[in-house]
């Protein structure tokens, strides 16, 4: 599936519109995603903090594991929106990744304002993934 230009802002806006359900009462970071399958569904996601604060989670992550739960294994990309334009973590980065290296990125600032494409692949050089799992031992 191609992005074009009316996806990539459908993606940016749901994004927008999702991170306004974000829970972030202490870092007060919130985060929006939306995540394209090759299906051409969009699962939404936003980050839901808690005061035991390892057992939060991001948004991209909330979108993924939705996409997941209904059968979901290819995306063509992911949008994810903050105040700032800020990159996924590494721990999402993994995470996407074990979808697929190719998936693109699109960063975008609490405008909407598109600030970045990019690629899991880009975002994590040498990733671990699934195939290295298959490799012979020794």
């Amino acid at each position: 599936m191609q992005l074009t230009d009316e996806m990539r802002h459908e993606l940016v806006q749901t994004a927008l519109e999702a991170r306004r359900w974000a829970y972030a009462p202490y870092s007060h970071y919130a985060v929006g995603a939306a995540l394209l399958t090759h299906s051409g569904k969009v699962y939404d996601g936003v980050n839901i903090e808690n005061a035991a604060y390892p057992d939060g989670i991001c948004a991209e992550r909330v979108a993924v594991f939705k996409a997941v739960s209904e059968g979901e294994r290819e995306f063509v990309a992911v949008a994810v929106v903050t105040a700032n334009g800020g990159s996924p973590c590494g721990s999402c980065r993994q995470v996407l990744a074990e979808f697929g290296l190719e998936t693109i990125v699109l960063l975008a600032n609490g405008d909407g304002q598109l600030l970045l494409e990019t690629s899991v692949a880009q975002l994590l050089p040498g990733a671990f993934t699934p195939q290295h799992l298959h490799s012979e031992p020794g």
